[in-house]
């Protein structure tokens, strides 16, 4: 390939582009990855509408992707020490350069907080070369860390896509026990993840509150017991709706994964005294909220937890999941619509928009 396609966010508020780049000249360490499919997700959303702060645009999106290894320059081998060959099928960890030498790495071990920390197709921009998934191709950095999916369809590892890997990340912030009620406050890729993952977790129930209808029947296959629209009833009846299903007293456990500020709130509100609530919705500044610290929170001695992103292990954990059959059935039922780079504003339109389940780019696409 000589030059390599890509949809590119010239600005906050503009238009997709389609613009060539030369193929770039593979330093040692470094691979080209032909991209089967790219994920479109939130966070593409936010970028398009500028909610992201210290983006360099241009910027080609799509930070999690699956591919072919087309190229590699050098000795390359995945966490098991196994060599990484042309023509493997991989993913990768979208985040690239955390520093493994700060405070957060060494001793908070929250490698998510570093702050040399760099992701493709977010915080790599056009200027940083070939660093999004919306692509014919990927350069990847000396340093990727790189992960083969075998024989694992892309599909399917797309049906997780970057969702996946941060519920694993919220699940593990929970502190799910067996016999767990959870409830589950959102329905898009992160809720319906967090429904499958709790019920694979021990769950004897889940509940979700979501929106649209279309993505509470995908919430209903996922594993929930019950479902409820938000937007048909007001929040103290949903409320009450929580606690009618809990023997009065609320989940034991809720997921907030809305990104609405007002969802904090109402996770807190909708869990029994001496719960747990994590909060995973929140990736960009939607704004304040109130809350009576003693009757919502101190009082009922709530555990609550934020939880930002997900590191190497929820990745790893992500591919071994979706590779066992009989683990991998909940996300192989999700509906997948791909869109080719030209068509990208749309699918950022139906992401925005609630219209679909999950949207791919896929780069071979007409």
């Amino acid at each position: 390939m000589n030059t390599i396609a890509a949809a590119v966010i010239p600005a906050p508020g503009a238009p997709v582009e389609i613009r060539s780049y030369p193929e770039p000249d593979l330093q040692p360490g470094d691979a080209l990855l032909e991209v089967e499919l790219s994920e479109v997700c939130g966070t593409d959303v936010h970028l398009r509408d500028g909610r992201l702060a210290g983006v360099p645009y241009p910027l080609i999106p799509g930070h999690v992707s699956v591919g072919r290894l087309a190229k590699v320059n050098g000795a390359l081998r995945d966490a098991d020490g196994i060599p990484l060959r042309e023509g493997d099928r991989v993913t990768f960890l979208d985040v690239h350069r955390t520093c493994n030498a700060c405070w957060y790495c060494l001793v908070a071990r929250a490698s998510t907080r570093c702050p040399e920390r760099r992701v493709y197709g977010i915080t790599y921009g056009e200027a940083d070369g070939l660093a999004g998934g919306w692509a014919e191709a990927i350069h990847l950095k000396a340093g990727t860390r790189i992960l083969p999916v075998g024989k694992l369809s892309g599909e399917l590892f797309m049906a997780g896509g970057c969702a996946l890997p941060t519920s694993l990340h919220a699940i593990e912030r929970a502190g799910i026990l067996p016999g767990d009620t959870v409830l589950v406050l959102g329905s898009g890729p992160v809720g319906l993840s967090a429904i499958m993952l709790a019920r694979l977790t021990g769950a004897s129930h889940v509940l979700c509150i979501g929106a649209p209808a279309m993505r509470l029947e995908a919430a209903r296959d996922a594993g929930a017991s019950d479902v409820l629209d938000f937007t048909s009833v007001p929040s103290a009846a949903q409320q009450e709706w929580v606690r009618e299903r809990t023997h009065g007293r609320g989940a034991d456990v809720t997921i907030e994964a809305t990104g609405a500020p007002a969802a904090v709130v109402a996770a807190m509100r909708a869990t029994r005294d001496a719960g747990r609530v994590v909060v995973v919705g929140q990736y960009t500044d939607h704004g304040d909220v109130s809350f009576n610290p003693h009757t919502d929170l101190n009082r009922r001695h709530l555990d609550v937890r934020g939880c930002w992103g997900s590191d190497f292990s929820h990745v790893h954990r992500a591919v071994r999941v979706l590779s066992d059959p009989e683990h991998a059935k909940p996300w192989s039922r999700i509906a997948l619509s791909r869109y080719s780079l030209g068509h990208a504003d749309d699918a950022l339109a139906d992401v925005a928009a609630g219209r679909v389940i999950k949207a791919l780019v896929d780069p071979r696409a007409t």
